[in-house]
């Protein structure tokens, strides 16, 4: 049914461009067209992806919005690639094919200087610091984050995530002027008011999810006006809830798991900074903000597909197809700047902040190497050491109470197929 209801549509999507270019006609203008022909085999591609595509994880608000957003990243990748092939000036440039006013270099906006909260020196405003900082940026923050915690599900792991990327920051300023901030915009506005809040919010916002009674009813099957408006509301709700429980330290692979979402984590929050930075694209430009918007939309899904390949093995036997979508972008982005602007990439860090995380990597595997590995050796030593002094004191017992040597060989054998277990 779902192949007869594909062919059907492509063939009437197809019939009506067709339609439409038959109808007017063909402009002489070679860029246009090129426009208007990729455009159109994008809508024919998502078209077909849309009812043809795997199902993921996410039923609500229905599945073919999620096929939809699979297509999309399978789209956005293929842009990537086709821009990372294109040589510096001729990709910058190409560009201005999406909007004429990219392809124009722009000044990066330094949130640093002066620090000061209080400015005795300026009577008219003396908070005008702060007036500074609060532009559009900080709602931004604040939904992301809240969006982030929807996706994560834990409050530890979005908190080590919103500090390492302040570290990070710090650590870049030398590479883009946009990374320097006041001490105070960087841990009391961003940590504490923006992330924070946001991450508060979205575990507020979990904590209701986990709570709520899921018993779905048709919607032609509910009397009363008033609940079918609900139904329709909670139609963009989950169908069924699944708590995120990441356990990192409970073994090595979920360990070394963890670190790698908040490794794709930072690298894709730095990616939005490098991408505008070569490609010359303003922060407050839409593309920016519809980059966003996509990585919500499959964040979402690629972490629920993590999740369940890492908590049920035997289930999921292999990771999702949107979560390797969503490593590829991000890698692929991550080539993008690496070729366009190799030279503010190779800028030296600091000796400073090259000790710190030199320090921090030490400490990292350090506690890796003790948690995993020095630690159940000791333990494990520590239970064999304390069964062979019970077994010493049970000998000595026996023999005390005259129990003879049958009774002693019964109690070393019972000893050694404990041992043998463990």
């Amino acid at each position: 049914f779902r192949r007869a209801h594909t062919l059907t549509v492509l063939f009437i999507l197809t019939c009506a461009l067709g339609y439409v270019t038959l109808l007017e006609e063909t402009p002489q203008d070679t860029a246009y067209n090129t426009k208007r022909g990729i455009v159109a085999s994008i809508l024919v591609f998502l078209c077909f992806g849309v009812t043809q595509a795997k199902d993921g994880p996410f039923s609500r608000p229905h599945p073919a919005y999620w096929r939809f957003w699979l297509c999309v990243s399978v789209v956005y990748e293929l842009f990537l690639i086709f821009i990372l092939f294109q040589t510096v000036q001729d990709g910058r440039q190409f560009m201005k094919y999406i909007d004429p006013h990219l392809g124009v270099p722009l000044p990066e906006r330094d949130y640093g200087g002066n620090c000061l909260i209080y400015d005795p020196g300026n009577e008219t405003d003396p908070f005008h610091n702060i007036w500074d900082k609060l532009d559009g940026f900080v709602p931004a923050h604040f939904f992301g984050w809240y969006l982030k915690t929807l996706m994560i599900r834990d409050w530890w792991m979005c908190m080590i995530i919103s500090v390492m990327f302040e570290f990070l920051e710090y650590s870049l300023e030398h590479q883009l002027p946009n990374f320097s901030e006041c001490w105070w915009d960087h841990w009391i506005m961003d940590v504490i008011l923006c992330n924070g809040l946001g991450i508060y919010c979205g575990m507020k916002t979990l904590s209701w999810l986990s709570l709520k009674t899921y018993k779905w009813q048709g919607l032609w099957n509910i009397p009363t006006y008033k609940g079918k408006m609900k139904r329709i509301v909670f139609q963009f709700t989950p169908y069924s809830w699944v708590k995120f429980e990441w356990k990192p330290a409970s073994s090595l692979r979920r360990w070394l798991a963890v670190c790698g979402i908040i490794f794709v984590f930072l690298l894709a929050e730095l990616n939005t900074f490098y991408l505008k930075f070569v490609l010359w694209m303003p922060p407050e430009h839409y593309l920016v903000l519809l980059r966003l918007v996509f990585f919500v939309n499959v964040g979402g899904v690629a972490m629920r597909e993590i999740y369940d390949f890492m908590d049920d093995p035997k289930f999921h036997k292999k990771l999702g197809q949107q979560a390797w979508l969503v490593a590829a972008i991000t890698a692929t982005e991550f080539l993008i700047v690496v070729k366009y602007d190799p030279y503010t990439l190779t800028l030296s860090l600091p000796f400073y902040i090259t000790q710190c995380w030199i320090l921090g990597i030490i400490l990292v595997l350090t506690w890796t190497a003790w948690r995993f590995f020095i630690r159940d050796i000791t333990l494990r030593y520590k239970e064999i050491r304390r069964q062979k002094q019970e077994h010493r004191h049970e000998k000595d017992r026996c023999l005390s109470n005259g129990d003879g040597r049958s009774s002693i060989l019964d109690e070393e054998n019972g000893n050694k197929l404990r041992e043998r277990k463990l």
